[in-house]
């Protein structure tokens, strides 16, 4: 039975590098896919493309392709990633100025685009899921919309020859699920083996996260070498059941427990994980341990896609405005809350207008609330934080302004203050009948 290699080079936008260069090196990959896009990352690549037309991609993407693309033109790998972000256009020219400079002669590099659709929503009538109001009530602060696209453009891709294809906004496993519907020729209503080839995808979307990353706790679940942590690779055979393994000799671990904990991430209903290209049903999926760092997974099924295509909405939401401050030493903790104290009384002295505030003592009560640490043993320091939520920067600068004059005008011993205030873009969702959605290819070649 034909199996494809596929490794997971990156699980968000900011993720290391090495790891993917080892698997390129070492991992006889067929396909190595960056999944690089988070629902707010494409909305703050909207407002660089809007600031610059020819940015808005993901910030790490040249970095990435100048760390692997010469090795995978070497070895016939081909690259999948979602790192177009807002503007997979300019994405896929930049990977094509790269391979020149690297000397790689005919590559071809297809950028997906179709999945922004601020004009659709802007032309119908169309509600937030969130809280059920109309899409135009965000009026002006509303800055992007796009629609989660599936697998099928990047099949297209692939077939008319593509080395490297660049997508903007497609779900996560779709990065996964489209090689595998070009090589395996898979059916776009096999529902079944879209089923698993999406649990595939879902499982090595977070690349590190299933090799034992953000899954160690110190002498209940140790890992080793997560300084050197092994990337995941999936090996993946034509009826869509796969082994998920690692390089040898990388750090990490994959178990039967790093391959749960991953199949349940960000997982509302086992029985029905919508995407666009399939309803997938994990509720029979079988994980079983066959040798160390290799882990058999079968069993995940599908019914057919939904008519409606999710789209994230990002808008201009507020602006937060941050200062901090430490104490240490006896009575750390009676001088840290003394200056938050300070802090408050002074915010309404002076008139800032909040919409919300927080005051915390970083190593108190800043995680969990105040009532389940009040029994604690007080610690030797603390760091003081006071944060607000304002309509305005002018406002949100004022809270860190006002913390730095504890140096001078708070309690004693406090130091190393720091400060911020930034726009605030958060994130909503509609959805979008999938017949207004249109995906279009691009292609440069080197």
């Amino acid at each position: 039975m034909k199996t494809i290699r596929i490794g997971a080079g990156a699980g968000y936008s900011g993720d290391r590098i090495e790891p993917a260069v080892e698997l390129v090196e070492k991992g006889e990959l067929d396909y190595l896919i960056f999944e690089c896009l988070a629902e707010r990352t494409i909305a703050i690549g909207q407002q660089t493309r809007r600031a610059d037309p020819n940015q808005g991609y993901d910030p790490l993407l040249a970095d990435r392709m100048l760390a692997v693309l010469k090795l995978c033109a070497g070895k016939g790998i081909k690259i999948v990633t979602n790192m177009g972000a807002a503007n997979p256009l300019a994405g896929a020219a930049k990977v094509r100025e790269i391979a020149a400079a690297l000397g790689l002669k005919g590559l071809k590099i297809a950028a997906v685009a179709g999945d922004d659709v601020l004009d659709v929503l802007l032309d119908g009538d169309y509600r937030i899921e969130d809280n059920g109001k109309p899409v135009k009530s965000l009026g002006d602060k509303l800055i992007s919309a796009n629609a989660y696209l599936g697998a099928q453009p990047i099949v297209d891709a692939l077939k008319a020859g593509a080395d490297v294809v660049i997508t903007g906004r497609v779900a996560d496993p779709a990065l996964v699920l489209g090689p595998l519907i070009h090589e395996f020729g898979w059916a776009m209503d096999d529902w079944p083996r879209l089923g698993q080839g999406t649990l595939a995808g879902h499982l090595l979307e977070c690349a590190g996260q299933i090799t034992g990353g953000y899954f160690s706790d110190p002498g209940v679940k140790d890992v080793r070498s997560l300084a050197r942590l092994g990337f995941p690779i999936g090996e993946i055979a034509e009826d869509g059941s796969m082994v998920i393994t690692k390089v040898a000799g990388s750090g990490g671990q994959v178990t039967a427990a790093t391959c749960k904990e991953q199949l349940l991430y960000e997982i509302h209903d086992p029985q029905a994980y919508l995407t666009p290209d399939v309803i997938a049903d994990f509720s029979q999926v079988s994980i079983t341990e066959i040798a160390p760092d290799r882990v058999a997974i079968s069993g995940a099924s599908g019914r057919p896609r939904p008519a409606t295509l999710k789209t994230t909405l990002g808008y201009v939401d507020s602006y937060i405005g941050e200062g901090q401050i430490s104490y240490a030493g006896p009575g750390a903790q009676a001088r840290g809350q003394l200056a938050l104290d300070i802090v408050r009384q002074r915010l309404a002295i002076i008139d800032v207008k909040t919409d919300e505030t927080r005051y915390d003592l970083i190593g108190v009560n800043a995680i969990h609330n105040g009532q389940q640490s009040a029994s604690a043993v007080e610690p030797y320091e603390v760091r003081a934080r006071v944060v607000g939520r304002t309509a305005s920067m002018r406002e949100a600068i004022r809270i860190g302004n006002e913390v730095e004059t504890l140096y001078t005008c708070g309690p004693a011993g406090g130091g190393g203050v720091t400060k911020s205030a930034k726009e605030i873009i958060a994130v909503l969702s509609a959805l979008v009948p999938r017949e207004l959605i249109h995906p279009a290819i691009h292609f440069e070649e080197s």
